[in-house]
């Protein structure tokens, strides 16, 4: 710097200090002295030294650089040390410099301030973080005369921040729902886990009540408040207790709560960690069901055996009476001693069937004979005002099996859809052959891939609750009125059907009736479902945009739809299906929607969907029987579980409905 600058830099300097003294004084009204400058000239030493932040200043147009003390000293100079711009601006990264001349220019001519974070080199090669902030002084004329600004060291923070972003990375990956929320119950931190497990993202939790999210079944709010009294008492809880999923889905979960205190001591904070061990819960309650099934048929065998020996006598007695009483009064009596004895005897029957787990003799059996027998059965017993209806496959697998104990499969479940319908109304029975593959068995863990026979018992009765449906086969358990029924009429069923290498499956809805799905293993062919699947009908790059709330249903039919040419996108609920929809307009060629979600269910969906497109392809599905779409422009429909192939001959159908370029004029 030349003798002159010096002197006008001084002057300048001189001016400013003036400048300040005199606000100061405007300030407080006292006079500045030149002690009080030289203290508050030491206290702002000391606080740049603290906080690791000094000033700059360029001097234009020289574009002479200044540093303060602080400054040098981030950068491992000596005190006093004058970079030029050229020095000053090589300490930056040369991925970073250009970015940092840039700011400089722009400040320079259009007067632009900046605030930015960037790494740097330290004359010692040391790689700190810096907040370097610049602005422009004008002249009373509005020219621009220097630019100043300040640099603060926040390596400790960048550290701080790298550990932090470590920490959260591993919490991410863990598979337990990790959370915190504060003392008024709002979540302050949400990881991965707990993303997978109830459903809200990160962004959708922070800030809202944890009750509000996962306590929304009757009674689990009671559970919070309880734990929660809990914790702030002792320090921690630990237990299970009932959450909800995003889609109201009701999850059982362990709980290890600890509260979380401040620097005082004070508690600010309650740390939650949670699994999920809804499955677990239900395999133990499958287990403990076994178990007492299993104590319940071992005492059945026992009473039946003794009630037989109490009925023999009773049935051969009444032969003999009937020879001696000739007058009808007696006779009529005869008759309804024989009648009870008789509905005791099968009642017996019925439970020696269920202990001795059913066994018996098996041969070739066409099941198609045995409704035939049920048909004339509730022609004749049954009130003219149930209508049945029967629909056969022309060509009927056999069965291996006990055609005695198929019969009484088939009567428990016409009775159970008579009983349904006290004031009349439709039986259906149909038997079809059915080939299950991998899709199917995904969907439904008791069935094998391979031929088996169906025989689907439906009524349009009263339907069955929800929570009875969990009990409905389990034995002596009924929703009759007592002296209506046993309760031991399904559980023989279940055991008849499962003795012969099959399974029932079950869907029924309060008020629209009830089905029964009876599978039973052909017996014979083995190489049928595969050269059927080799026929199957491929895609060829169409886009499927696959809605089901059920993950397990998402993924194998997802992975079904691309193993035969399709593209697929998948939504876990209506909401999440329109948004897709949105963004991905023109591509989709078929929505495969669940008609019952959380959110926005699939009819509501479909409306949504047609007013955006009215040429969209749709395909519905549900688990729930006689579900009908409400919902305007046509719909193909499959019932749940489905196999590949019903799957994608739908697909097929819907595509071979119009045109695909139709679908893309309409988006």
């Amino acid at each position: 710097m030349s003798d002159d600058a010096r002197e006008q830099r001084i002057a300048e300097l001189r001016r400013a200090l003036h400048d300040a003294e005199r606000e100061l004084r405007t300030l407080t009204g006292e006079p500045l002295t030149d002690a009080t400058l030289l203290q508050n000239q030491a206290l702002l030493r000391i606080a740049g030294q603290t906080a690791r932040m000094g000033g700059w200043m360029i001097e234009l147009p020289q574009r002479t650089l200044s540093w303060s003390d602080e400054v040098c000293a981030i950068h491992d100079l000596p005190p006093g040390y004058r970079p030029t711009l050229e020095e000053g601006l090589a300490f930056f990264p040369p991925e970073h410099r250009a970015e940092m001349v840039l700011h400089v220019e722009r400040c320079v001519t259009e007067g632009l301030a900046y605030d930015l974070e960037l790494p740097k080199r330290t004359a010692q090669g040391r790689l700190i973080w810096v907040r370097t902030l610049g602005e422009a002084v004008r002249d009373g004329d509005g020219r621009i005369i220097r630019i100043q600004g300040a640099i603060q060291d926040i390596t400790a923070r960048k550290q701080a921040e790298r550990e932090l972003a470590q920490q959260t990375a591993l919490l991410d990956q863990a598979t337990d729902a990790i959370f915190v929320r504060d003392l008024d119950h709002r979540v302050t931190y949400w990881n991965r886990g707990a993303e997978r497990l109830y459903g809200w993202t990160a962004a959708e939790a922070l800030g809202r009540r944890v009750d509000e999210l996962l306590y929304r079944t009757p009674g689990s709010e009671k559970s919070f408040r309880e734990s929660m009294a809990r914790v702030l008492v002792v320090g921690e809880w630990a237990g299970e207790l009932r959450k909800t999923h995003k889609s109201g889905r009701v999850l059982t979960v362990e709980a290890r709560w600890t509260l979380l205190r401040d620097e005082q001591g004070q508690p600010r904070a309650v740390l939650t960690i949670n699994t999920d061990v809804t499955e677990k819960k239900k395999l133990e309650a499958q287990f403990f069901r076994a178990q007492r099934m299993e104590s319940i048929g071992t005492l059945a065998g026992g009473i039946a055996h003794d009630l037989n020996n109490v009925l023999a006598p009773i049935m051969m007695s009444i032969e003999v009476l009937r020879r001696q009483v000739r007058e009808p009064d007696g006779q009529e009596v005869l008759d309804m001693m024989e009648s009870s004895a008789q509905r005791g005897a099968d009642l017996v029957k019925q439970v020696l069937s269920f202990a001795r787990g059913v066994e018996g003799q098996r041969k070739p059996v066409d099941p198609g004979v045995v409704l035939q027998d049920i048909q004339a059965i509730v022609r004749d017993t049954f009130p003219k005002s149930i209508t049945l209806t029967l629909r056969m496959a022309p060509e009927r697998w056999a069965v291996l099996g006990d055609r005695t104990q198929l019969h009484q499969v088939l009567t428990n479940l016409c009775v159970n859809a008579r009983d349904a319908m006290p004031m009349g109304g439709l039986l259906s029975i149909a038997l079809e052959n059915v080939v299950l593959d991998e899709v199917f068995v995904g969907m439904n863990p008791d069935a094998k891939p391979g031929r088996w026979v169906l025989i689907k018992v439906s009524d349009n009765g009263v339907g069955i609750p929800l929570e009875s449906q969990e009990r409905i086969f389990e034995p002596f358990f009924t929703t009759k009125e007592l002296g209506k029924g046993t309760g031991l009429g399904l559980s023989t069923t279940l055991a008849i059907v499962r003795s012969h290498g099959g399974f029932v499956s079950l869907t029924s809805e309060v008020g629209k009736g009830t089905t029964f799905r009876v599978y039973l293993p052909a017996s014979d062919g083995g190489d049928e479902a595969r050269t059927a699947q080799a026929r199957l009908p491929t895609g060829n790059g169409e886009v499927v945009l696959l809605v089901d709330d059920e993950e397990g249903i998402r993924s194998v039919a997802k992975k079904t739809l691309e193993r035969f040419g399709y593209r697929v996108l998948v939504a876990t609920d209506g909401a999440d299906a329109l948004a897709v929809f949105a963004r991905h307009r023109g591509e989709v060629a078929v929505v495969l929607t669940d008609m019952s979600m959380p959110i926005l269910d699939g009819p509501a969906l479909i409306t949504a969907l047609r007013a955006i497109d009215p040429a969209v392809r749709i395909i519905g599905s549900s688990g729930l029987n006689n579900v009908v779409p409400e919902a305007e422009g046509p719909v193909l429909f499959i019932s749940k579980p489905y196999t590949a192939e019903v799957l994608l001959r739908a697909v097929q159908a819907a595509l071979a409905t119009r045109p695909p370029e139709e679908v893309w004029a309409g988006g």
